[in-house]
């Protein structure tokens, strides 16, 4: 499965029709948040006042603990971010552009979304962006990354090699 996803043309041209339609989802999420106006305090206060429980209480205490103590009283970084990365996101996984980057950092919204206890579409979002950090270069093969890439590598590999 695992050299399907990184290596099959097959798998790249599925893939690139995955990473265009989540980053369409992403990209027109965050634009409604940049131009309709986006307030995080409401969500936030929300998932404080009804944290994740099971059985034996609060299952993410140390969330809600980030939450209250950190993203609350800062929420006005939170109200840049949250629109600001979505859109990017979404970007990226439509362009190919830093491909596996903006899979992981839409994993990690996803995750966010969910510790907070919202269930919605984020595990579904989460097996994409899996599949897509999975397949790394193969999921950007026809994108972007295939010119940016090669650049990065090019100008890193140069980095490495000037410090010795």
């Amino acid at each position: 499965m695992f050299k399907f996803l990184r290596e099959n043309k097959i798998a790249a041209i599925i893939l690139t029709f995955v990473r265009v339609y989540f980053g369409y989802a992403w990209l027109t999420a965050g634009y409604h948040k940049l131009t309709g106006g986006f307030d995080a305090a409401g969500f936030l206060k929300g998932a404080v006042a009804n944290p994740v429980a099971g059985p034996d209480g609060i299952v993410f205490g140390w969330y809600v603990e980030f939450l209250k103590n950190i993203a609350i009283p800062n929420v006005d970084i939170f109200n840049v971010l949250v629109p600001w990365g979505e859109f990017l996101i979404g970007l990226g996984l439509i362009l190919g552009c830093l491909t596996t980057a903006a899979a992981f950092f839409a994993m990690f919204m996803n995750f966010s979304f969910l510790l907070a206890g919202t269930v919605s579409h984020n595990p579904t979002d989460i097996i994409m962006a899996g599949l897509i950090l999975v397949a790394g270069y193969n999921a950007a093969q026809f994108g972007l990354d295939r010119y940016v890439q090669p650049l990065l590598k090019k100008v890193t590999k140069k980095e490495q090699t000037t410090e010795v």
